[in-house]
């Protein structure tokens, strides 16, 4: 279970930074595009392994954490930009 609940979290870590970069650079704010492509390329290095020889079951919780990720990037983007 502690496997499965640490490839959700990486996978919505690293999807959180996908929604902010998408939004930092929509936005056109530097720094945010900065910081969120190098954590985008860091969190990436450690989910390939645990996703590319994972069970489908691994999979779906992946895409899981992805989707809610990407959820909490947008907002959390979008409430950086209007305080930075």
């Amino acid at each position: 279970m502690k496997d499965k609940i640490m490839l959700f979290i990486t996978a919505f870590s690293q999807v959180t930074f996908v929604a902010m970069s998408s939004v930092s650079i929509i936005n056109g704010h530097l720094l945010l595009i900065g910081i969120t492509g190098f954590a985008i390329s860091l969190i990436w290095t450690f989910n390939v392994k645990k996703v590319a020889f994972g069970s489908t079951r691994d999979r779906f919780v992946y895409a899981f954490g992805a989707m809610c990720g990407t959820y909490f990037g947008y907002f959390l983007s979008k409430y950086l930009i209007t305080i930075l």
